[in-house]
């Protein structure tokens, strides 16, 4: 097969080959009218018909029908049968929508994780979706960009076991064969989620030490699982934009992990290049992307319009165009687009699978263990028998699909009221919207919502973010529930009445306002399209919180960015401790609101004292550390055993807390578990200051329990051998 795609790649024309590199969106291939006058979005592009037929790919078509119009005459017009590659933002879900990403890590279940992406690629391959851009694995430690709801979190560990498990989900074991998955693009290279104050598009000044110790590592892990493409980010890496950093693109990705792959910018990234102050023209912007390593240009014209000439002129390599294009065509090829260029994309199949019932199962199943109890004085679980209150903008709403919910449908979607009126009788359930997202609503509406507060024994708010106040641009400075919503809770306050706050958001907010105003706090984030119901379940103990949280909860947004791996400083601020010179803030704590890791369920667990096999590990003899976990509530619960490591003196600074591993574990009332960990000198390993990544001998402490806070404390000493030159404390 690699002798015909170097036979058809000599075939090609030129201007063929970087057609092949050319991304459009649907719009062009319905774009030219019946005299094939260029109309649309493809004149403002300056994009030719000619260069349409030869495209390589399209972004935002799905439906089997549709993929199977387009993607005929494409092979009609094209000179050399070349079939598009049809790509889609499959985030979360299809059609059958799952909670958000933020939500899927606070599962801390990679298997469960796999299994929705599975579902996403089965309903987006019979749709006719070859790619999908996901996962995205950036790191990320500032709620107020918009974008954390796309990410696991703020730790490399976790974030990397995701990353492979979605890259699993979507691809399965061999993209020829089962064509009920699509290829994977990990997104978004690199360090995205590291942008500054939190604001989308904006500059990323990392070193490469913390570039490779934290942002790095779930790219790594997605690649390492065999995902087939990567996406560059936005933002600049050591002052390059992504889509123009040789440094990026081909000395780490290319060389350094040998990655062979897809390469494509994000939208427009190519022609940002000029913007961002790198490039004068879209000349140079399309002569530095394609150097640097960029394969596929989506939606801007600077490949098609100007590399022919850059060729021509010699200032680019021709080499560079067949290596680009190659790839892309043995992408084609795995996908086994030319044997078959219409896959999967199948109008009965696509009738019977997408939105079916199993997979609307799986998705109830997921959102019920992502959801986190933050709250709880003794007000949950709730009693079918009470008079409930069900009160807020999201009582009624199905606006809980969150952003990247592209098929999804709220019409479709299970809203809490739905959820909770189907387990009790409604005429004991009352219910008022109160008030707007964001604005106050009628004094109709309040006074329905206070009388309806005043029948009930129990009152249940259902608030948060509408699904366009996360995501791509919805970045927010004010990351508290918007005013309307506060004077609800303060008007409702009065009445004394048991209340329990339900919230539908895409990132950590600042809870003041809320948190000490209520009796039970339930972070639902934006659940999916069983949300409603998932909900229901977990209020009514037919299902039981057992989500943790994968990104802090900051105190207030001065402190943020916040987060648990934090480094330790030369006068760390002591609590309790009267010190003025040490690095603290005056008005508020250091510490966030609600940690990594942390979340509550409906029953208790006690912690025996943790135990070291030894207090002493070489580089060939590892650790167990093992503690014994018994549930002392009334209910059954599960339980996420977290395991934390410190290195004490390092050749860097280290964190204070490093996740190393963890279990889930489920308990009865009255029984116990005993859970072991191993610890491996591979696990103590960093990034030193020459870049060398190994562990130092040296004492250590080992930490266990149900968070990032609340853990138990060990220590040990690793030994190793020494070697000449090396200081006599090692």
């Amino acid at each position: 097969m690699e002798k015909q795609l170097l036979s058809l790649l000599r075939q090609m024309t030129l201007d063929e080959k970087i057609a092949q590199m050319l991304q459009l969106a649907t719009p062009f291939f319905k774009g030219a009218d019946d005299e094939g006058m260029i109309t649309g979005p493809m004149a403002q592009m300056g994009v030719t018909e000619q260069q349409v037929q030869n495209a390589g790919s399209v972004l935002g078509l799905s439906g089997a029908r549709q993929v199977i119009n387009i993607q005929q005459a494409h092979l009609n017009h094209n000179r050399l049968g070349i079939p598009l590659l049809v790509m889609s933002d499959i985030v979360h879900g299809f059609k059958t929508i799952f909670p958000v990403p933020l939500a899927i890590g606070c599962s801390w279940d990679p298997e469960l994780a796999e299994k929705s992406a599975e579902i996403a690629a089965r309903e987006a391959a019979v749709s006719g979706v070859h790619v999908t851009y996901a996962p995205m694995v950036d790191l990320v430690r500032d709620p107020r960009w918009g974008r954390v709801m796309e990410s696991t979190g703020e730790d490399p560990y976790l974030n990397s076991l995701f990353a492979r498990a979605f890259v699993r989900g979507f691809q399965g074991k061999n993209l020829t064969e089962d064509t009920d998955r699509v290829a994977a693009c990990v997104k978004h290279f690199a360090a995205y989620g590291a942008v500054e104050a939190g604001r989308d598009y904006n500059t990323v000044d990392l070193s490469e030490r913390q570039l490779r110790e934290y942002y790095l590592p779930a790219y790594k892990a997605a690649l390492d699982e065999g995902c087939e493409m990567v996406m560059t980010s936005f933002n600049t890496v050591d002052g390059i934009p992504a889509s123009g950093n040789r440094w990026l693109l081909r000395k780490l990705l290319r060389e350094e992990w040998g990655f062979d792959g897809v390469v494509i910018s994000d939208w427009g990234a190519v022609k940002e290049l000029i913007p961002h102050g790198v490039a004068a023209d879209e000349a140079e912007a399309a002569y530095k992307a394609v150097r640097a390593g960029v394969d596929i240009e989506m939606m801007t014209p600077c490949y098609v319009r100007h590399l022919a000439k850059l060729v021509e002129n010699g200032d680019v390599e021709e080499r560079l165009i067949d290596e680009a294009v190659l790839r892309i065509l043995r992408l084609k090829q795995k996908l086994g687009l030319f044997e078959n260029p219409l896959r999967g994309a199948d109008p009965q199949r696509e009738r019977e699978i997408v939105f079916c019932e199993a997979h609307r199962a799986v998705s109830r199943e997921l959102a019920t263990k992502s959801c986190v109890l933050l709250k709880n004085d003794n007000v949950l679980p709730l009693s079918k028998e009470q008079r409930i209150a069900l009160i807020g903008p999201f009582a009624r709403s199905g606006d809980i699909l969150g952003s990247w919910s592209w098929q999804g449908s709220q019409e479709d979607a299970v809203s809490l009221y739905e959820g909770m009126a189907s387990k009790m009788e409604v005429s004991r359930l009352l219910v008022a919207e109160g008030c707007g997202v964001e604005t106050r609503g009628t004094e109709e509406q309040r006074s329905e919502a206070l009388a309806a507060a005043r029948e009930a024994d129990v009152i249940v708010l259902a608030l948060g973010e509408h699904s366009g106040m996360s995501g791509e641009a919805s970045c927010r400075a004010d990351i508290r529930l918007p005013q309307a919503q506060l004077e609800l809770i303060q008007e409702l306050k009065p009445l004394n009445k048991p209340t329990v706050a339900v919230l539908f958001n895409g990132r950590p907010l600042d809870l003041h306002g809320l948190v000490d105003e209520v009796d039970a706090v339930l972070e639902a984030w934006f659940p999916g399209s069983e949300g409603g119901a998932a909900v229901a379940d977990l209020l009514f103990g037919e299902a039981r919180p057992s989500g943790r949280l994968t990104m802090s909860f900051p105190y207030s947004v001065g402190q943020v960015p916040v987060y648990y791996n934090a480094y330790n400083t030369g006068r760390p601020h002591v609590p309790d401790a009267p010190d003025h010179y040490v690095s603290k803030y005056l008005d508020i704590p250091n510490e966030p609101l609600f940690p990594f890791g942390f979340g509550l369920t409906y029953t208790t667990f006690e912690y025996g004292e943790p135990r070291l096999s030894a207090d002493e590990m070489t580089e060939d003899r590892p650790l167990t550390v093992s503690v014994r976990v018994t549930n002392t509530g009334p209910l059954p619960g599960e339980e996420v055993v977290q395991l934390y490591i410190r290195d004490l003196a390092g050749d860097v600074v280290r964190p204070i807390k490093e996740l190393k591993d963890f279990r889930k574990i489920s308990l009865e009332p009255g029984e116990t578990a005993e859970v072991a960990f191993t610890i491996s000198e591979r696990q103590l390993r960093y990034y030193h200051s020459d870049l060398t990544y190994a562990s130092d001998a040296g004492e250590f402490r080992v930490y266990v329990g149900p968070n990032s806070r609340d853990a138990a404390e060990l220590r040990f000493r690793l030994t190793k051998k020494r070697e000449a030159g090396d200081p006599a404390w090692q």
